[in-house]
């Protein structure tokens, strides 16, 4: 009984965190805008077989957002011919890119007006509430099992404080984000992304900086568990981070982003008495440079929860420039969904990395179970290595479609809430390579684990995963996730 507790609780916490959030990250389109679309078209049907021009592009509801910003994400352009069955294509496009710009809470694209070969085309967007101070509330584990069981819920594994994200600043799309955090961590951090900055609307730039300190490590890996030091006097690891990042989107779907960073990390003696592999050479102190290259690829229909489509990421990291620090990784994620019909569709999810040399302190061994890279059924374990690789696949239908009725208010013009409901099964293979494991058994072994659950998709773009997992070593659970798109 104490366990279903648990995971109420941290249900209701999902969810009270995610209605502020969904509320900067509104971008489900209005069940009816496509049909208003589909309508206004077949209208026009008697001239199905006419090439037009497109003569003017009408932009309203745009009260903060630029329309030059719109028109980059427009896939049919003014002056230039198409057929009605072309624009109907384009203009589902084009509706997908506006809704994944995160910008706005519906658009819709339709013919406004016909004369003679000419045409009027109206695009119509709801924009959503841009900025947003927030106070900030998050468990620093891994995940919300590992830390509702391993760690009990403790609320010194939690980072709180106050969290601003301004978002759409300038009406560039813009996003500007500050946090100031105590709790587990210490930190003070800033961000601040432009996504162009030329007028051919084809480079980009942010620029980023973070410091901060903990009075616990995890200094090492032990039957694929990590291995804490907690020291209620002392902080136990400094850091500093400042970076800068250019990027290059010249089409629709693919982004190339190229960055720097500057690290400084310190950790007490106490860590390289316990570890003295956790830094190269027995340092407990490092600074080093890091370089960066990422390309991505996004051809989905709707990023937050793609039924349709491909995605793919490629990264190449350099970590230092000698024996102090020296890293090269190099890391690729794809995922493809094929609908099979209007409700249902399968998932592919595939991921490898490889870091060299193979020799690498233990700082720098992380490979399943951090961040967004994991299997499933083995979320209270992590794998290190130097090589891993992951293979998933699902099988999903619709279950449920529906909406609540909410009063209009400030931060939305809408006047309900979607929810949809899936219902899926999965299966996972994967494999981590380390040259030195030890007792870390789950490492240089194939691994596997399936199991079912439900997909709450609601808030517009607030997604809760929840998942009956079972893993080869014998276990199952319930697992809770947010969203993922690898």
């Amino acid at each position: 009984m104490l366990g279903l507790y648990k995971y109420l609780f941290a249900i209701v916490i999902v969810f009270s965190g995610a209605y502020v959030n969904a509320q900067s990250q509104l971008g489900q389109p209005a069940e009816d805008s496509s049909a208003t679309t589909a309508r206004l078209v077949k209208d026009a049907q008697p001239y199905s077989n006419t090439i037009f021009t497109v003569r003017n592009i009408f932009i309203t509801g745009n009260k903060k957002t630029r329309e030059s910003i719109i028109l980059r994400e427009l896939v049919f352009k003014k002056d230039e011919q198409y057929t009605l069955q072309d624009l109907t294509n384009k203009f589902e496009l084009s509706k997908s890119l506006l809704m994944n710009t995160a910008l706005f809470h519906d658009a819709i694209i339709s013919l406004k007006e016909f004369e003679g070969s000419e045409i009027d085309v109206l695009v119509a967007v709801t924009e959503r509430w841009y900025i947003f101070p927030l106070p900030y509330l998050k468990p620093v584990d891994r995940n919300l099992n590992q830390w509702l069981f391993e760690q009990h819920a403790r609320l010194d594994r939690t980072n709180y404080g106050f969290k601003i994200n301004y978002n759409n600043i300038t009406g560039r799309n813009d996003k500007l984000k500050t946090t100031f955090m105590t709790g587990y961590t210490k930190q003070a951090s800033f961000s601040y992304e432009r996504p162009f900055i030329d007028k051919k609307m084809r480079f980009g730039l942010k620029v980023s900086a973070s410091t901060g300190k903990t009075r616990e490590v995890n200094y090492s890996t032990l039957n694929n568990k990590q291995q804490f030091l907690n020291d209620n006097d002392n902080y136990l690891y400094h850091f500093t981070r400042a970076g800068f990042e250019l990027s290059y989107r010249k089409a629709i779907r693919t982004k190339h982003r190229f960055g720097f960073n500057f690290i400084s990390e310190k950790v007490n003696d106490t860590i390289l008495t316990l570890n003295p592999s956790y830094y190269p050479n027995e340092r407990n102190e490092i600074a080093y440079p890091e370089f960066y290259y990422i390309m991505q690829y996004f051809n989905l229909d709707y990023n937050p929860y793609p039924t349709k489509g491909y995605a793919t990421e490629f990264s190449l990291y350099k970590k230092g420039l000698n024996q102090q620090i020296n890293l090269w990784q190099l890391a690729l994620k794809a995922s493809g969904y094929w609908p099979l019909n209007n409700k249902t569709f399968i998932n592919l999810r595939s991921f490898a990395a490889i870091k060299l040399p193979f020799k690498q302190p233990f700082s720098n061994q992380q490979m399943l179970g951090y961040s967004d890279v994991f299997m499933q059924g083995y979320e209270y374990y992590v794998i290190d290595g130097v090589a891993g690789v992951y293979i998933k696949a699902s099988f999903t239908k619709e279950l449920l479609r529906f909406n609540i009725g909410i009063p209009q208010n400030k931060l939305t013009d809408n006047k309900r809430i979607p929810f949809r409901i899936y219902g899926k099964v999965f299966g996972n293979t994967g494999y981590v390579h380390h040259p030195d494991a030890k007792e870390n058994v789950l490492s240089n072994r194939l691994l596997s684990s399936a199991g079912f659950g439900i997909d709450i998709v609601t808030f517009y773009d607030f997604v809760l995963k929840l998942e009956w997992s079972f893993n080869q070593l014998g276990q199952n659970g319930l697992f809770l996730h947010r969203r993922t798109t690898f």
